[in-house]
């Protein structure tokens, strides 16, 4: 285990997004906009017409990912994660009718109507992410 502290929250970066807009693209563009180099992913919510997820398939090593594609009207139901480098890892959970799905946020996920997005820019802490020299998971490390 690895702790990064001394961050603080130094300003909360609020976004809509529109009817059509990729959500995840949008994200690190405003990460990249806006020079957020290190932040969090407080909050998302939305809806979508086309989802893009991945998640994990076992437990060993090497991960082997699966990914999967939905399509709307889908609840963005919440979306969180870090920016590292300007690079948003995002997971989220997201409904259709009455079942549920969570998974990491790939490209791909399309807003319907709306989507509302809150970033808080870390300063104070620099992060980035390269691979484990054991596992090859890319891991979050300090970037100072």
């Amino acid at each position: 285990m690895e702790v990064f502290s001394d961050g603080h929250v130094s300003e909360v970066i609020s976004m809509r997004l529109d009817q059509g807009e990729d959500v995840l693209a949008a994200i690190e563009a405003v990460a990249k906009d806006k020079d957020v180099h290190t932040g969090v992913v407080i909050s998302g919510i939305g809806t979508l017409d086309r989802a893009r997820l991945h998640y994990i398939t076992h437990t060993g090593y090497p991960p082997k990912d699966e990914f999967v594609e939905y399509e709307g009207p889908i609840e963005l139901l919440s979306m969180d994660g870090i920016v590292a480098e300007h690079i948003p890892h995002i997971h989220t959970c997201i409904s259709i009718k009455d079942k549920t799905y969570a998974g990491h946020l790939e490209p791909g996920c399309r807003v319907l109507y709306l989507a509302e997005i809150a970033i808080a820019r870390l300063e104070g802490v620099r992060l980035r992410r390269r691979p484990h020299s054991e596992t090859g998971v890319n891991q979050l490390q300090s970037a100072e």
